[in-house]
C-alpha cells in the first residue's frame, strides 16, 4: 500500500495539480546531439503536457516528430522572450501544463527563458525541471581538469576587442574556465586566448558532443590551435572549450609548492586528508581533488 501511495503521488507530480488550479512549467532538458540521451521521464513529460514553448519550434518540431508527438508550439527565443511572457502565463493560468525546451540541452544554460521562469515563480506557478543532458557539464566530465570549482562564462563576445577584453578579466582566474563557441569563431577565439592567457595554458577542446564525430583536442593551448588549423573538419560543429584556471600568484612556483607541502605536513598530523584538503584548497585557491592526491602521497612518506 505504502508503494502504491507513493507512486501515486508520483504521477500527481508529474501530470501537475488537480481540480482547476494552474499548470505546471516544466523545464525540460533535450538531447545535445544524441537522441538516445533524452531520459524516458522527458519523453513522459513531453507526451502529457497541453503546449511546449520551443526556441526554434521547426528545430523542436523534428523531435516531437522522431517522439511520435504532434503539439501546439510557442516560439520563445531571445529577440521575443519578453513579449511571450504573458502569452505563456496565460496557458499555465488557464490550467494547461507547459513545458519549456531549447534547441539542444537544458533550458537556460545561455539559452534564452530565466524571464519566463522567473515570472512563473512570482505568479505562484510551480516550475519543475526534468534534468538531462548539457554541453557544459558534459564536457568538463571528460576533459581531465578540476571540476570542485569552475566557472561557465557561456559565449566570449563576437568582436575580438570586446573578446580580449573578456578574457583579459578572466586571466587571473583560478577556477577552471568552460565557454561556448560556435564553429565560424572558434579559431579567432582560440588565437585570442593564446596570445591573452599563453600558449602553455592547458585546454581541452570538445567537438560535437555526443554526436557520431565527437571529438576531444588536448593539451596547452597554442598545440591545440596547431592541431585544429590542421584539421580538415576543425571548424566544423559545435564547441566546448574547458580551460585550467590561473596558477596561484605572487610568489613563485618552487617556493608557492614548498610552502603548500609545509601547510599540509602540518595539518596531516592533526587531520584526517580530506579535510586537510578542503582545508588548503580554501586557504590557497588551489584544487581539491590535486591537493588531496599531494597530501596522500606525502602522508605516504
Amino acid at each position: 500500500m505504502q508503494r502504491l501511495a507513493r507512486e501515486t503521488a508520483d504521477a500527481l507530480k508529474e501530470t501537475g495539480p488537480a481540480g482547476g488550479g494552474p499548470g505546471t512549467l516544466y523545464i525540460v532538458a533535450t538531447p545535445i546531439g544524441n537522441l538516445g540521451d533524452l531520459s524516458p521521464r522527458a519523453e513522459k513529460v513531453l507526451s502529457s503536457v497541453a503546449v511546449v514553448a520551443a526556441e526554434d519550434t521547426r528545430h523542436s518540431g523534428r523531435l516531437l516528430q522522431h517522439l511520435g508527438l504532434s503539439k501546439p508550439m510557442i516560439a520563445l527565443h531571445e529577440h521575443n522572450e519578453r513579449e511571450r511572457v504573458d502569452r505563456v502565463l496565460k496557458e499555465l493560468q488557464a490550467g494547461k501544463d507547459l513545458a519549456l525546451i531549447s534547441d539542444a540541452g537544458t533550458p537556460l544554460i545561455s539559452d534564452p527563458g530565466y524571464v519566463v521562469v522567473r515570472e512563473a515563480r512570482a505568479a505562484g506557478i510551480r516550475v519543475s525541471p526534468i534534468p538531462g543532458p548539457c554541453a557544459l557539464v558534459t564536457a568538463l566530465s571528460a576533459a581531465g581538469l578540476p571540476t570542485d570549482r569552475f566557472l561557465f562564462a557561456g559565449f566570449l563576445p563576437a568582436k575580438r576587442t570586446g573578446r580580449k577584453a573578456a578574457l583579459e578579466a578572466l586571466k587571473r582566474e583560478q577556477a577552471t574556465l568552460v565557454f561556448y563557441e560556435s564553429p565560424h569563431r572558434i579559431l579567432d577565439t582560440l588565437a585570442d586566448l593564446v596570445s591573452v592567457l599563453g600558449s602553455e595554458r592547458e585546454l581541452v577542446l570538445g567537438r560535437e558532443l555526443t554526436k557520431t564525430f565527437e571529438t576531444f583536442y588536448s593539451g596547452n593551448a597554442g598545440g591545440v590551435l596547431a592541431e585544429l588549423e590542421a584539421d580538415p573538419h576543425g571548424s566544423k560543429g559545435e564547441f566546448v572549450m574547458v580551460v585550467r584556471g590561473a596558477e596561484v600568484s605572487g610568489r613563485g612556483e618552487a617556493e608557492s609548492q614548498l610552502d603548500v607541502d609545509k601547510l599540509l605536513e602540518l595539518l596531516l598530523a592533526e587531520l584526517p586528508v580530506k579535510k586537510v584538503a578542503k582545508i588548503v584548497a580554501e586557504l590557497t585557491g588551489g584544487s581539491k581533488n590535486e591537493l588531496y592526491q599531494r597530501a596522500l602521497e606525502l602522508k605516504d612518506r
